[in-house]
């Protein structure tokens, strides 16, 4: 079931068009990944998500009902551009903006405690927002974003200023928030995180949207059915093996050992690559090249420039 629709949006702005017609459904409870190059429309779409800006043309449907005003308290937003007041000290900051999403203050005080202890930023309680370095202003932001346990979590850039371990903590913290229930956009140009936490995604690029799906789908459709061997033996008893299914593209050395890539041209499989070469050399390592996400990016964007 999708919890929320993008139907046929569109949205002009002068001398610019940023979103043409885009459609997109996100599944209950699924972290989806909302990509695209810098200027797309991704984070236009945000933005009107969010009631912060509304479509020329087509609307936006909460659980298959058009969103209403309200809706916004169901979501928890961590914008690109960080907001917090830097005059203001971390903890009343906080306690303020939690106090905005309805909660009690005894309960935002419980709430803000145990998230501020478990990010290890207790020190920081009264100290003023501008003393922070961006990966703390950052950590202070997540937190208020995701106090009131929001059904829809949108994620704007989140790793942006975090070091790998900050970052590794915060890809854990999002996938503890989707067992716990919540459904996630996500936008970010890191691909590697894409395929770390994302279910499902969708790449908009010049304002439309060119691609859309399940990872493990996308990936499987953009396979270039390539295969790595290393082995020990001769390259040319190697050759000689295969029969017209199949291409050699590239041959060098991998730490001593000779690597090859092979295509399959036809309708076979990879038992039956294998069965040819194993009686011509030393198989060391048998391994099929995947396309990553970034590949995948990379290709589609530069095939949409043309």
């Amino acid at each position: 079931m999708a919890l929320l629709q993008a139907q046929n949006i569109e949205k002009k702005f002068i001398n610019h068009i940023a979103l043409d017609d885009v459609n997109i459904s996100i599944p209950e409870n699924s972290i989806y990944g909302l990509l695209g190059p810098n200027g797309a429309g991704k984070t236009t779409l945000i933005r009107i998500i969010n009631r912060i800006t509304a479509p020329d043309k087509g609307e936006i449907l909460l659980k298959g009902r058009p969103l209403q005003a309200e809706d916004v308290n169901i979501i928890g937003y961590l914008p690109e551009e960080r907001g917090l007041y830097r005059k203001m000290k971390v903890g009343e900051q906080a306690l303020y903006l939690a106090r905005l999403k309805g909660l009690s203050k005894h309960d935002a005080l419980k709430k803000l405690k145990y998230w501020f202890d478990k990010f290890e930023i207790q020190a920081w309680w009264g100290k003023k927002v501008e003393e922070l370095s961006k990966g703390m202003a950052q950590k202070v932001q997540f937190i208020i974003t995701i106090l009131h346990e929001p059904e829809l979590l949108i994620f704007d850039e989140p790793f942006s200023g975090f070091d790998p371990i900050n970052a590794n903590m915060l890809k854990q913290e999002i996938l503890d928030l989707k067992k716990r229930g919540a459904t996630i956009i996500f936008s970010t140009h890191n691909m590697e995180s894409v395929e770390e936490l994302c279910d499902h995604i969708t790449l908009i690029n010049n304002s439309k949207n060119i691609l859309e799906g399940q990872i493990d789908d996308i990936r499987k459709k953009y396979n270039s059915n390539i295969y790595e061997i290393l082995f020990n033996g001769e390259p040319e008893k190697l050759e000689r093996s295969l029969n017209p299914h199949y291409e050699i593209i590239d041959k060098k050395k991998v730490n001593g050992c000779n690597a090859v890539r092979i295509k399959l041209l036809h309708q076979t499989s990879n038992n039956e690559l294998l069965s040819l070469v194993i009686p011509a050399v030393e198989i060391i390592s048998f391994k099929e090249l995947v396309p990553s996400m970034n590949d995948i990016f990379i290709k589609l964007v530069n095939e949409h420039k043309k």
